[in-house]
């Protein structure tokens, strides 16, 4: 295996050819992406061919900050974070090769906008107790049941929906992995709307959707896997992203502190602690990505989620407080019209008030807090997992509220 030095060579050679041939400024950006995939530049720890070049997932940081320096447009990794966050990992990991050359490239060029459905109304945190029910039927399978707090579904191609195939096995058992076409007959999505305004969210009801078996991923019962898998990724995309220094919320601190003129000793002293929490996460993600194996991240993942959570809450806080009363209205308006919310937005194009409301999920969403701390203890410091009385019970004789 060839060293880290050596495979940074070959991402930087492979970079320094693209930006020839595609220079940014002249290129449309859903062509630089198809030509960034072709590349390996996509995923540069996935293999040759499938959007990556097979070296270290630390090269990832490589990639972004000379595409970032060059000009490039990379705001398809937030449009399509459920995608190019997630379901590639899932794909590259559990999907065949067929998957991953159908799907892998309009993901990435963002010609297909994807979605994650686990949550249903019986089942939040314990995803395992899931309803939905998935029931073959030939070389299709037909979907019935309810998600809730689907991302991006209203404007999404494709889901990843895990579905109960078989009740008559322990809950984390019989469980059975799909890509579904949201534009499938059948696919009732409704929007939900959040304290920002927009409706980010919708619920999704499933009334007799067929799915053809070539779009399930891994075998028939090993759902719980796959979703192991996704949720590895999710975490990774949601508290694993490194903004470059002193960008991201702090930076919009930093520019509400700077615009504000005000000399008050203590919010400066306040503002400095939070920037140097602020680099010690990034830092310490940059360290953390060195262990990681393409497509199935660790518990590092988990970790810097619980982080970023409380970090990114405690920094738009701040900024919001600086504010005074601005903090309290919205610059850009409150609007309950769910076409409105554009997924190129990230933190530095949110206004600070918007991303202050917008924080409060991080806590939630990819598994709440409580979730993380479970996960590390058991996982991590190797603590006594918590009682789980349903364990080995048949799905359909566990209680359900």
């Amino acid at each position: 295996m060839t060293s880290l030095d050596d495979q940074a060579a070959d991402v930087n050679d492979a970079i320094d050819t693209l930006l020839s041939q595609f220079p940014p400024s002249r290129t449309d950006a859903k062509a630089f992406w198809g030509a960034q995939f072709d590349a390996g530049l996509a995923w540069v720890d996935f293999p040759k061919g499938d959007g990556g070049l097979g070296v270290s997932p630390s090269h990832r940081e490589l990639v972004s900050r000379r595409l970032a320096e060059a000009g490039a447009e990379t705001w398809n990794t937030t449009a399509n974070i459920l995608g190019i966050g997630m379901g590639a990992g899932v794909l590259v990991t559990h999907g065949t090769q067929d998957q991953r050359k159908r799907w892998l490239r309009p993901m990435f060029t963002m010609d297909e906008i994807w979605c994650q459905m686990f949550s249903e109304p019986g089942a939040g945190s314990d995803i395992a107790s899931l309803a939905t029910r998935a029931v073959r039927d030939g070389d299709e399978w037909v979907v019935n049941g309810q998600k809730t707090w689907t991302t991006l579904a209203h404007l999404s191609k494709w889901g990843m929906v895990v579905t109960r195939t078989d009740p008559d096995q322990p809950k984390h058992r019989g469980m059975t992995y799909f890509i579904v076409d949201m534009e499938a007959e059948g696919v009732d999505i409704r929007p939900l709307y959040q304290i920002t305004g927009e409706a980010e969210f919708n619920d999704v009801f499933f009334d007799d959707v067929h799915i053809p078996d070539d779009q399930r991923i891994d075998d028939v019962g090993a759902g719980w896997r796959v979703v192991m898998t996704t949720l590895m990724n999710e975490r990774v995309a949601i508290g694993g992203r490194t903004f470059p220094r002193s960008d991201g919320a702090v930076g919009v601190a930093m520019d509400v502190w700077n615009e504000s003129g005000s000399g008050d000793v203590a919010t400066r002293r306040e503002l400095a602690r939070l920037w140097g929490e602020v680099e010690a996460f990034r830092l310490t993600t940059l360290r953390a990505a060195e262990n990681m194996q393409a497509g199935v991240p660790g518990p590092e993942g988990s970790t810097a989620k619980l982080a970023w959570a409380d970090l990114n809450k405690e920094v738009t806080s701040f900024t919001v407080s600086m504010l005074g009363f601005d903090g309290a209205t919205i610059p850009e308006g409150y609007s309950l019209d769910p076409t409105t919310y554009d997924t190129r937005e990230v933190e530095r194009v949110m206004s600070p008030q918007r991303a202050f409301l917008r924080a409060r999920a991080n806590s939630i969403e990819g598994g709440t807090s409580e979730i993380m701390r479970n996960i590390l203890g058991e996982r991590v410091l190797g603590l006594p997992g918590e009682p789980r009385v349903d364990k080995d019970l048949p799905w359909k004789d566990v209680p359900r509220g």
